[in-house]
């Protein structure tokens, strides 16, 4: 079932321990002045990836997204937002890298519609989706491309009423088991199953599912939210970032 949770607020960034998955929620709407100081935390390419956007809306979210990231990472690693180096993969997950090579850190990133989830963890990958549930997009059928026929079957099983949190359900599971193999769509959404009616526990049908622990999150209403880790020994804690943390 989605995990019923509580967001809390950190005055002080905690520690991140070996058994512990960290997950943040941020409002990527923010005051002019917040998103300057976080644009300054950026890369040139991210710059660049941000002034892409058409719209200036989805400039700074992207912007502040990215701020945020690095603001997180900067507290679990002690070091100043602005000289973290960022790489991403061949297949587009990204990765902290330090001095002596690929930082013990994994971390993933998500944000729809303002809202930003982050996780992060010591030594396992992960992967973290957040889609706003909008009933228009479940109606386009989108389904019969992108989900297993073993989803199809249990999508037709449930009451139309319950279709668009059942659309996104799935959609959340799927994006955060590819991100967290971090091979991107080179993995067919049709391979793998995941469950998706709203109120169960949430499942994971795939050749490795024994590797992978899969989590459904709230992070507020009107969102669904999903998380897929390594190992099956997590304890998840959850935390709030506002500007007034940074």
């Amino acid at each position: 079932m989605t995990d019923a949770v509580v967001w809390s607020l950190a005055s002080q960034q905690s520690k991140l321990a070996a058994n512990e998955i960290h997950i943040w929620r941020a409002n990527l709407d923010l005051a002019p002045n917040s998103v300057a100081r976080l644009s300054a935390f950026l890369s040139g390419a991210e710059i660049s990836r941000a002034a892409r956007f058409f719209r200036p809306s989805d400039r700074q979210r992207f912007v502040v997204a990215r701020g945020v990231l690095r603001e997180l990472l900067g507290g679990y690693v002690h070091k100043p937002p602005a000289t973290l180096v960022i790489d991403t993969g061949v297949r587009g997950k990204p990765a902290l890298h330090d001095g002596a090579g690929t930082s013990a850190l994994r971390f993933n990133l998500s944000h729809s519609h303002g809202l930003a989830l982050y996780a992060f963890a010591l030594h396992r990958e992960l992967g973290v989706d957040v889609e706003w549930i909008r009933p228009e997009v479940a109606r386009e059928a989108l389904e019969e491309r992108y989900f297993s026929s073993q989803e199809l079957l249990e999508l037709r099983t449930l009451p139309q009423e319950s279709h668009s949190e059942a659309f996104f359900l799935c959609w959340t599971r799927k994006e955060a088991y590819i991100k967290a193999r971090g091979e991107g769509l080179s993995i067919p959404l049709d391979t793998f199953s995941v469950s998706l009616t709203p109120g169960q526990p949430a499942c994971l049908s795939s050749d490795d599912y024994e590797r992978w622990s899969i989590h459904s999150i709230s992070p507020q209403p009107g969102f669904a939210g999903a998380l897929v880790v390594e190992g099956s020994e997590s304890s998840l804690r959850f935390w709030e970032w506002r500007e007034s943390n940074g």
